[in-house]
């Protein structure tokens, strides 16, 4: 049992709220491999029990470490993994919620406020980080320059997308592929998984979901993981993005599912090792740029997939998209069936 159990399994429902979003909180530190105090959790208990208001929880963080002067690494890490998952609390605590990237960037202002210098601030430089799951390779995230139109155009596409008549798996699907996206952007130069996690959860709440915060808590990692193979492509090595992990995680929070979320499986060499080389052997002989073999590949895993998430997948532009699939219809490799509407792709070879 851990600390905040004891309040889920027997104090009052208020108090099991609060536990919920403590645990989020805490567990969300472990995308970064980053651990909290005991302190955090012994005030965090004040919390949950009535004694303090969630308000009141930071400024003593603060007091506490503004007397520790001295400080490793290993303490400034712990410091930070304190007033993060304090502020995490908070916003989780708050009945409100915006959909704009406006709110996105000030979750990252509130939870970052008082650790990072560019707190709320959209980074101006471009990234690479090498990834576990990847093998030490890196994802290719959003162009410095473009991050605040990527931003509006996501989110504006996300507006405009009517959940209305859709079963509940094709919102999970749709959801999974909006929250991958605003993740590749990675508009900040640290903490985007964290707050792309409290974005959606509070986006998800938006919804009326009673979801079970405790997923993240449990698999932060997986989740980060989920988001990074969501958003990877080597096509020399066989590797496409693929958002099946994601849907696995987001099925399992909204739909009680209970679907194996292992790192390990997500691996690349995992997925070398069931499909060694590239391209795949029904493809091998075709007269296909990397960049049209890339579609097909995904085309006939997905048959109807749109062209706007072809273009996320491959990490191009819809425009780009369009000329390639004009480019294999034309070589007789793709069929268009049933129309644009309520259509889908039949790849002919």
């Amino acid at each position: 049992m851990t600390d905040f159990d004891k309040y889920i399994i027997g104090g009052e429902p208020s108090q099991a709220e609060k536990a919920h979003i403590w645990k989020t909180a805490i567990g969300l530190q472990d995308v970064d491999g980053l651990k909290t105090s005991e302190y955090l959790r012994e005030t965090a208990e004040r919390h949950i029990e009535g004694e303090l208001s969630i308000a009141e929880v930071r400024p003593l963080l603060d007091s506490y470490y503004k007397s520790k002067s001295a400080r490793t690494e290993t303490e400034n890490r712990t410091e930070e993994a304190d007033k993060v998952s304090a502020a995490i609390a908070a916003i989780l605590s708050e009945k409100t919620f915006t959909f704009s990237p406006a709110y996105l960037i000030g979750i990252h202002r509130r939870i970052f406020d008082g650790v990072f210098k560019f707190a709320g601030q959209i980074r101006d430089y471009n990234i690479t980080k090498e990834e576990w799951v990847l093998g030490g390779d890196t994802v290719l995230y959003a162009d410095a320059y473009m991050i605040r139109q990527t931003l509006d155009y996501d989110f504006s596409q996300e507006k405009a997308y009517s959940y209305e008549g859709k079963t509940l798996s094709d919102s999970i699907s749709h959801i999974s592929s909006f929250i991958s996206g605003i993740w590749q952007i990675h508009a900040f130069g640290e903490g985007n998984t964290r707050t792309t996690a409290v974005f959606a959860i509070k986006y998800l709440k938006s919804f009326g979901f009673d979801i079970d915060n405790d997923l993240f808590e449990q698999h932060s990692w997986y989740f980060r993981n989920a988001l990074v193979r969501a958003n990877y492509n080597n096509l020399a090595k066989g590797i496409t993005a693929t958002d099946e992990f994601l849907i696995r995680f987001f099925r399992n929070l909204l739909m009680g599912e209970n679907n194996v979320l292992s790192n390990r499986e997500m691996h690349v060499s995992v997925t070398q090792s069931i499909n060694p080389g590239a391209p795949k052997s029904q493809f091998d002989t075709l007269d296909c740029t990397l960049e049209e073999l890339a579609v097909l590949r995904i085309i006939s895993e997905e048959p109807d997939i749109t062209q706007a998430k072809l273009a996320k997948r491959i990490h191009k532009s819809v425009a780009t998209v369009k000329r390639i699939t004009v480019s294999l219809t034309s070589k007789a490799y793709l069929v268009r069936k049933n129309g644009k509407r309520n259509g889908y792709w039949e790849v002919t070879v």
